[in-house]
């Protein structure tokens, strides 16, 4: 068993590094010539020389009691991003509402929503699946989604082509591990977001457009499920290693990562949120240890903020906050409730903005 695990580990190796020398890539070249508010552009360009990395274009917008302030390099506030698994939040805002609508309650378990027979996946509750609590794990362990990873490497695309059928199939299949513990799974926000579609009997995009992105006038906001679903002009991002790379739309995965959206779209979801007035907004409200002193609520983490030139805590003030990845593109939203400051930083190359997105919410008052 020993070889075999050590032979499989080794073809994957050797096909990555062939699919990478094969494609030869460019890395985009990373600029610190930030444009729009002058203010925010000097604090962009200053949090990108700081990380350095392969970024080609970069949005961010701050929202605060004297607006909103856009600032980017290389896009503007209405450039689309795929947003990745800030996605998820979406999915806990759904949750949230469809249990003040009375629709599904938090130990209702998955199996009185998704046909999961007798299996173990079926006596998981959706509040467990919401906090990461589930026992499911990150991704099925199966082979076709071993292969399915191993190909998104070689090609640069979308790894996740399950359809619900699939997915339900995969979560029949599925032995969770202990539950209570908190422990990623986009496996399980996948199934949540398809449980929540099924008590409001219709598909998840449309659940999320008519519950949450539609109310808050988030227009340019979309969830294409599969590529006919992308606009004609969809933008695609890189690769960390500078490749083209395909877009994801996850097809039933998109409840953890599937939203494309804007700077200036995502600003009206950051302001409903620290308004109080987002729909689903209990889902913000930290509920069980995360490790390492954060928190969790339904998606969203919370943690103590720190200071982007020490790192010690700048203080005792708490943020909430998710970030996103995909295979061309990744994001950050945090929002700092005490000093009524979100920051929303979005990037079209597959390398983290966790680090420019925090020292921006710390900086930026």
């Amino acid at each position: 068993m020993r070889r075999r695990t050590a032979l499989v580990v080794t073809v994957a190796a050797v096909f990555t590094l062939v699919a990478g020398g094969l494609t030869l890539p460019r890395p985009p070249q990373p600029s610190t010539d930030a444009i729009g508010d002058a203010a925010l552009s000097e604090l962009l360009a200053e949090a990108l020389e700081r990380n350095p990395g392969a970024l080609d274009a970069v949005s961010i917008a701050v929202v605060d009691d004297n607006g909103v302030r856009y600032s980017g390099v290389r896009s503007g506030p209405d450039t689309e991003f795929e947003i990745g698994s800030v996605t998820k939040t979406f999915t806990a805002a759904l949750l949230a509402d469809s249990l003040n609508r009375g629709e599904v309650t938090p130990g209702q378990p998955l199996g009185e929503l998704l046909d999961l027979g007798t299996s173990p996946a079926a006596s998981i509750t959706l509040e467990q699946l919401a906090t990461h609590t589930s026992g499911l794990p990150r991704l099925p362990l199966t082979v076709g989604t071993f292969v399915g990873a191993l190909w998104s490497q070689f090609s640069a695309g979308d790894p996740y082509t399950a359809d619900v059928d699939r997915l339900v199939s995969q979560a029949r299949a599925a032995t969770p591990g202990e539950t209570g513990t908190v422990e990623y799974s986009n496996f399980g926000m996948a199934l949540l977001g398809q449980a929540l579609a099924a008590a409001a009997d219709t598909e998840y995009s449309t659940l999320v457009t008519e519950r949450i992105t539609g109310p808050l006038g988030m227009d340019a906001s979309y969830l294409p499920v599969d590529t006919s679903g992308l606009a004609r002009d969809a933008p695609t991002g890189y690769t960390a290693s500078g490749r083209s790379a395909k877009p994801w739309t996850l097809k039933a995965n998109a409840p953890a990562g599937g939203l494309r959206s804007t700077a200036t779209d995502m600003a009206l979801y950051a302001r409903a949120l620290l308004e109080g007035t987002a729909p689903g907004i209990d889902a913000l409200d930290p509920t069980t240890d995360a490790g390492g002193g954060d928190r969790i609520g339904y998606a969203w983490f919370t943690s103590t903020l720190r200071s982007s030139v020490t790192g010690e805590e700048a203080s005792d003030r708490l943020f909430t906050w998710h970030n996103g990845m995909t295979g061309g593109y990744a994001a950050f939203i945090g929002l700092d409730f005490e000093a009524d400051r979100a920051i929303v930083v979005m990037s079209n190359t597959a390398a983290t903005v966790d680090t420019i997105g925090v020292e921006l919410l710390e900086a930026a008052r």
